[in-house]
């Protein structure tokens, strides 16, 4: 990595090759092997942090095409396809994503290739796998397996550390138990498990510094008080839908609106209604604004065709009249949404 501009030291070069978006780097490649070398180095990104010019990105993998993940910068209105994630299961889904340490993290899972006929999950219906994305060597690399394998389960990052929780394991047998990974020195550990177990699939969140298990159709949440402590279960009586946390303030939408969390109360801030139709979409946040992404259209009664989407609706709740607007579309991933998380790199 020497000789990147001539006349400039290296170190004054990387600070400026810092202030180029990542949707540029491959171009940036072409030019010399010490630029290749500077671009898929870990000093740059350490530098690009020093400058402030990290980026909010969005990851996402949807039913179509098949293992799939597409990447969207808002400072470019751009999306980049990955490389395929090299997992032996076919249409991998019901599988947790978050992004940790600057990487991407595709957690268990099982096959979304189901018969018609045996309704069989072309053989895996849960698994322990667990690959991440480097995004400097832009490359899948498989991880430390789960201990348990899991699909359908509750997924996020406290600390720096993945934990998961619930869900189920294979012969489709509901499980209480929680892991929690440390991508620093890879290793899986058993934590306490939830305080109860339901026969449903299950989602988490972090607020106010609190990992949050919900299960599909209850009002119950259970809150991760510490790893010592363990659970606590409570009813917050929150709305029933798709949520999204910005700035550590959690947004749902339901019934066509989209409610703010203000205390113990709710603030209906915009109207959904446009988007009621819309089945199998993901409710996301990037930096100040809620996204919904993918999803298909239909049956209705008047329709039984289906429709795959690939468009991305944005929300600037950080504003004092939040309105829609629409984004570039995703460029290959359409329909249900599999996957979705930020990154920040």
């Amino acid at each position: 990595m020497s000789g990147l501009l001539d006349g400039i030291p290296d170190a004054v070069a990387l600070r400026c090759l810092a202030h180029v978006p990542l949707h540029h780097h491959p171009n940036l490649e072409l030019v010399s092997r010490s630029w290749r070398a500077a671009i898929r180095s870990h000093e740059l990104f350490k530098v690009r942090k020093e400058v402030q010019s990290l980026e909010h990105l969005l990851c996402v993998c949807a039913f179509d095409p098949e293992n799939i993940w597409q990447v969207y910068s808002p400072y470019s209105d751009r999306w980049l396809t990955l490389p395929l994630l090299p997992s032996r299961i076919r249409h991998l889904a019901h599988f947790g994503a978050v992004t940790t340490a600057g990487l991407l993290f595709v957690l268990g899972g099982g096959s979304d290739a189901v018969d018609p006929l045996t309704g069989d999950h072309d053989g895996t219906f849960a698994t322990d796998e667990v690959w991440s994305y480097d995004f400097i060597q832009r490359r899948w690399t498989p991880r430390a397996s789960m201990l348990v394998p899991r699909a359908m389960f509750a997924c996020c990052v406290l600390d720096g550390k993945i934990v998961v929780a619930g869900g189920f394991t294979t012969c489709r047998k509901s499980i209480s138990g929680v892991e929690m990974y440390d991508p620093d020195i890879d290793v899986w550990t058993s934590i306490p498990d939830l305080h109860r177990t339901h026969n449903s699939a299950c989602s988490g969140l972090v607020l106010d510094g609190k990992v949050h298990v919900l299960h599909k159709g209850l009002s119950t949440v259970q809150v991760l008080e510490s790893v010592k402590l363990g659970w606590d279960v409570k009813d917050f009586g929150w709305p029933q839908g798709p949520m999204a946390v910005v700035e550590d303030v959690l947004y749902v939408m339901s019934q066509g609106l989209v409610f703010k969390q203000e205390g113990e109360t709710w603030k209906m801030i915009a109207s959904a209604s446009e988007f009621k139709r819309r089945i199998g979409m993901a409710l996301t946040s990037l930096s100040e604004e809620v996204l919904i992404v993918g999803g298909v259209i239909g049956p209705d009664r008047l329709n039984w065709d289906i429709k795959p989407l690939s468009d991305v609706d944005v929300l600037n709740v950080g504003s004092d009249r939040p309105a829609w607007r629409k984004v570039a579309p995703m460029t290959r991933c359409r329909g249900t949404i599999l996957g979705c998380t930020q990154l920040t790199i």
